[in-house]
């Protein structure tokens, strides 16, 4: 009886979190917009002077503009989470004889789907403009698992950081991060042709792994032992992101 109420109240949040999406097209065509101009630009301005080796330029930043759209996507969850969390909404929630948990899983399950529209659409766009993968259906399969599980970490850390933040103009702050780390990966030039002082960190942060994995397996090539840091760095963002989430959201739901 106690799983259905949380199957219950976890769609009934969902339910609310989703209608909260569709009163805000903007935030969807920003998390769309940006990543595709982005890739238009690297494309069409930039691509002649960029040097990546034996890959068509492409297919080469499509990864890496596909995790930018995540976490344009990851901006707009920790703002949502942030007014709910400064408005009042949740003080309502605490008075509810709903399940806890299910207001965060409402914005998760939200979040997810806004990921996967957003990150389909972008493709979409790459598509239009010359990507070309080479993958099989099992590939693909690879990929949409991967994408999947980063959709998932970067989620539970965004639904952290809008917790953790006074205001929704700092939750929005989550965007700088999530721009400039695909530039400091493997997301747009080889990790090789930069600075050495960059290199190891660009070696060594979540985002190279993922777009490395993506990338090969797009492209038809070998994945090598990228997989391996990917599926470990994803896995341990959302365990951590959700245990320390789901602390803070029962500390302010006790206060």
């Amino acid at each position: 009886m106690a799983s259905k109420h949380v199957i219950w109240d976890s769609l009934t949040m969902f339910k609310r979190c989703g209608l909260i999406a569709l009163r805000k097209p903007d935030a969807l065509a920003t998390s769309i917009f940006v990543p595709s101009f982005m890739m238009l630009l690297f494309v069409f301005v930039l691509g002649n002077a960029m040097d990546v080796g034996a890959y068509d330029f492409i297919s080469f930043i499509v990864p890496g503009i596909i995790l930018q759209c995540i976490g344009q996507c990851a901006t707009v969850t920790s703002i949502v989470v942030n007014e709910d969390m400064t408005k009042g909404i949740f003080d309502r929630f605490r008075s509810m004889p709903i399940t806890k948990s299910a207001v965060m899983t409402g914005h998760v399950l939200t979040a997810t789907v806004r990921n996967i529209v957003a990150t389909t659409t972008v493709i979409g766009v790459a598509l239009l403009i010359g990507f070309r993968p080479q993958a099989g259906f099992v590939a693909w399969l690879a990929i949409a698992g991967l994408l999947l599980l980063f959709m998932l970490a970067i989620t539970w850390l965004s639904l952290l950081f809008g917790m953790m933040v006074k205001s929704a103009e700092t939750a929005g702050s989550l965007a700088i991060i999530v721009a400039i780390l695909p530039y400091l990966s493997s997301g747009f030039v080889p990790v090789e042709s930069m600075a050495p002082a960059l290199q190891g960190f660009a070696r060594h942060q979540p985002m190279t792994p993922v777009i490395d994995t993506v990338r090969a397996l797009s492209l038809g090539m070998p994945v090598d032992g990228s997989w391996l840091p990917a599926v470990l760095w994803c896995t341990g963002i959302i365990v951590c992101s959700f245990l320390a989430a789901s602390w803070l959201y029962r500390k302010k739901m006790t206060k």
